[in-house]
């Protein structure tokens, strides 16, 4: 019997082309740090796009996925289950919601999210309220509805027709939301930093803005929190710094550390549209996902891991803007937390895949946002000298683009 050599190559043989990973296959990592095939070592700034929270097979994320695996790992919803129960209870004690829908993805959690805003909608005004507005250059998941909502055409385009009454705003323009609103608004949907989008936050009286616009026409707020929730801006929601809440909140990504779970919380007041039998998730739930989504709540709803982030944060800055000064490269440095983008300057638009590939051949792993801006959402535990040695390899593979395109 021969045994299948699993490469790179393979995945051209295999898989369906819509993804186009590194050559590089990953096979093991600890902490913030990963392993290839061939044993080469890497400093991980991508965190497994904003998801493993914790890094790498942290000791007590493996410990309590082991012992619930021992125990029951799946049941279908005609039967609640404890790990759920506890992390339900747990989500609505730390913030504004009452009530949890749990699921597979972030994508899933906001298909929940503009289900709900529709359904409400619709048994307290009537069918005619039904248009959601969300914003340009949003991102909120690749199912159909999901990609419609957001505010990205590329990712629409051949999957027509898409799903109707949903608008797109200007982000941080709260005009171009008041020319769109109407009593037909069911729903506005936001990031409270567009991630994907560039890494661009809302600023707070954008965000207050939106919530009074929302009162003002009952329309319910959504804040897709799948990318800055569970810790990631130095707070455990992003809505706790704005002083803005929303009636519905997606989180998924940090929430399970790296293992799949989505969640979507809402207050008493809309919990009742989603009554029996009109939404549901078959794996949404199970008792291995929250188990171990409950121990990474437990680990980053705390203190030090939170107050940690504004530390690594302004490491992240301070060593950023040090490469700023050495290569000019960067127009802007934001974000907030461990979610932090850095835009390129006109003259390497469109250039920042190259700068990825170069810290790949260096041993750093990171993110871009768009073709403009890097991206880095790491551990929010990640050493501090770690973020120290993978700015040194960004500062080799900024010096190998630069010395490249002057050749």
């Amino acid at each position: 019997m021969t045994t299948q050599q699993v490469n790179r190559a393979l995945f051209d043989d295999v898989m369906v082309p819509n993804y186009n990973p590194q050559q590089m296959v990953p096979v093991r990592g600890a902490g913030s740090r990963v392993w290839d095939q061939d044993n080469n070592e890497y400093i991980d700034f991508a965190g497994g796009i904003a998801v493993n929270a914790l890094g790498h097979c942290h000791p007590e994320l493996v410990a309590v996925l082991k012992e619930q695996a021992d125990t029951l790992w799946h049941l279908s919803n005609v039967f609640t289950n404890e790990p759920a129960l506890r992390l339900a209870k747990k989500l609505t004690d730390a913030t504004f919601a009452d009530k949890v829908f749990f699921c597979n993805s972030g994508a899933e959690a906001n298909e929940a999210a503009f289900k709900l805003v529709r359904k409400y909608s619709y048994d307290n005004f009537g069918a005619e309220k039904n248009e959601i507005i969300s914003f340009k250059q949003g991102f909120h998941g690749r199912t159909l509805f999901t990609v419609s909502v957001g505010g990205q055409p590329k990712y629409r385009e051949g999957f027509e027709p898409a799903p109707g009454a949903i608008e797109h705003a200007e982000f941080n323009n709260l005009d171009s939301l008041k020319a769109l609103i109407s009593d037909k608004t069911c729903g506005v949907v936001l990031e409270p930093t567009q991630g994907e989008g560039g890494v661009i936050p809302g600023n707070a009286e954008f965000l207050k803005g939106v919530r009074e616009l929302c009162d003002e026409h009952n329309a319910l707020l959504v804040f897709d929190e799948v990318q800055t929730g569970v810790g990631r801006t130095g707070h455990l929601y992003a809505y706790m710094e704005s002083g803005v809440v929303p009636d519905v909140l997606t989180t998924a990504k940090s929430l399970g550390g790296g293992f799949p779970i989505g969640a979507m919380l809402c207050s008493d007041k809309v919990a009742p549209s989603l009554g029996f039998g009109t939404h549901g998730s078959t794996y949404g739930g199970n008792p291995l996902a929250c188990a171990v989504a409950e121990k990474v709540l437990d680990i980053i709803n705390t203190p030090e891991v939170l107050s940690g982030v504004a530390t690594r944060n302004a490491i992240f800055n301070e060593e950023l803007n040090k490469l700023n000064e050495r290569f000019g490269i960067f127009k802007e440095v934001r974000g907030s937390g461990l979610l932090i983008g850095a835009e390129l300057i006109e003259a390497w638009h469109g250039k920042a895949g190259e700068f990825l590939a170069a810290a790949r051949e260096q041993g750093l792993m990171m993110l871009v946002a768009g073709p403009n801006v890097l991206r880095f959402a790491p551990s929010l535990i990640i050493p501090e000298a770690d973020i120290r040695e993978g700015m040194a390899k960004l500062a080799d593979a900024i010096a190998k683009v630069v010395e490249t395109a002057k050749a």
